[in-house]
């Protein structure tokens, strides 16, 4: 099978787009035909070895995917040949940059029939990734208001969308560029990050959603009102510590599962949330794919069309 893989770690010169051995399906598993693939960012980091060496080469990387199953593996009895799906690779996995994955059944939901594989493809992991970080760890709740760092971002701007969908008012930073863009996701307040000091604008949030890490991340904390509560996933496995013992720090636990699929395709499915912004791409191409998304001024989504 065609795609695209690294042989040693560097730069997105390093990719490279060939011939792989083809995966197979083993017992509780299926074989997905992947049609869409996304960029998550991730991807760089791994690629670059900011993360961990890898134990050996060619590592294809990818998380997450859209398809139809090509094969079932003994014991799988709820998805046959043809079923439209689309998934996330458990947090040891990778392998979706491919025309190919082989994937545990529970890791992969049905396919919603009025998206296409590349809006399954963008909203896989981001959509569970916000759905894990706003619902399950902060528990957000009607009436509160939530900082969300990073607007534009795929998982900020799912995150905006479900924090609307609950019932909260949302305040988000952005560039000058995306102001509309994030109001138009649902975005009460918007703060410019290059003209503006969110710092100084915000205060008494009942929770923050951390997307962007660095020095954001450490600021964050005070906007928060005594007895708030922020989520960080751009700093880490270790939450960044905090100057203040009246609120909490929380890392949400991305664990991948159906259920949160499924849930996506619920939310995408009755418009409480729409697919993101997305610029799509060949798999051939993704050492292109990956300058963009290092550059971390990306609005929305990468993609690659598989087949």
């Amino acid at each position: 099978m065609k795609a695209a893989y690294f042989m040693q770690h560097g730069g997105p010169e390093v990719m490279r787009y060939g011939d792989v051995p083809d995966p197979v399906a083993g017992a509780g598993e299926v074989l997905v035909d992947i049609h869409a693939a996304s960029v998550n960012g991730a991807d760089w980091k791994v690629r670059a070895g900011s993360y961990r060496k890898l134990p050996c080469f060619p590592y294809v990387p990818g998380r997450d995917f859209s398809g139809v199953i090509g094969s079932v593996g003994a014991g799988v009895e709820d998805f046959k040949p043809g079923d439209p799906v689309f998934g996330v690779c458990e947090v040891t996995q990778e392998g979706a940059y491919a025309e190919k994955i082989a994937i545990k059944s529970e890791l992969v939901a049905r396919k919603p029939q009025g998206l296409s594989h590349e809006a399954c493809a963008a909203v896989a992991l981001i959509g569970l990734t916000a759905l894990v970080s706003i619902e399950d760890t902060l528990a957000l709740k009607p009436g509160e208001t939530i900082l969300i760092q990073g607007g534009a971002g795929g998982v900020a701007g799912f995150a905006i969308q479900v924090a609307k969908h609950i019932g909260a008012r949302v305040v988000t930073t952005t560039s000058a560029a995306n102001v509309d863009y994030v109001r138009a996701l649902g975005a009460d307040q918007v703060i410019d990050y290059n003209a503006q000091d969110f710092t100084r604008i915000v205060s008494g949030c009942d929770a923050v959603f951390e997307t962007v890490g660095g020095e954001v991340a450490q600021r964050s904390f005070a906007v928060l009102r005594p007895g708030g509560r922020a989520a960080f996933i751009a700093s880490g496995n270790a939450v960044p510590v905090s100057p203040r013992a009246d609120v909490t720090a929380l890392r949400p636990n991305v664990a991948r599962d159906r259920p949160h699929l499924e849930r996506i395709a619920y939310l995408v499915e009755r418009g409480a949330v729409r697919v993101p912004e997305m610029k799509l791409y060949p798999l051939s191409q993704a050492a292109a794919a990956h300058a963009l998304s290092q550059g971390r001024h990306l609005r929305g989504k990468l993609v690659f069309q598989v087949r």
